[in-house]
């Protein structure tokens, strides 16, 4: 659970400053993979950091429940920003998987972008929340 504490720590305080810090926690090839992305590589990896630096306004990571067994490890987390002045907050979970040095070999971040995100947005947002008003059982 060392190499697991290690990584979260690192995103709870990641900073653009800190980014560079991915290879002494990812392997070279690890492949990282969220709706969004799905890239292989450190360089990799960092630029998608980078980018939700210079595109959002204050993100960081709100890390709950962590777990491991063996070379996996599962963790809770809130990523908080503002995108246009409003802030977002998405719920959401990382899988990750190590290798023998203790490094990422595997991190898939699950979350719901309609849900978490897209049906907050002004526009997007109203076609979304009817479409999953009408497919709901409880509505």
């Amino acid at each position: 659970m060392t190499q697991l504490n290690a990584l979260l720590d690192w995103y709870a305080t990641l900073t653009p400053h800190t980014i560079s810090r991915a290879a002494e926690l990812y392997a070279a090839d690890a492949h990282f993979r969220d709706p969004f992305n799905n890239v292989r590589g450190v360089d990799a990896i960092e630029t998608i950091m980078r980018h939700m630096f210079e595109h959002t306004g204050n993100p960081h990571f709100i890390i709950h429940e962590r777990m491991a067994q063996g070379e996996q490890a599962f963790a809770t987390w809130t990523f908080v920003c503002t995108l246009r002045g409003r802030e977002y907050q998405i719920e959401g979970g990382s899988h990750f998987r190590f290798n023998n040095e203790g490094l990422v070999t595997l991190h898939r971040d699950y979350w719901d972008a309609a849900e978490e995100l897209l049906q907050k947005l002004p526009v997007v947002g109203a076609p979304i929340r009817w479409l999953r008003r009408r497919l709901s059982a409880t509505a």
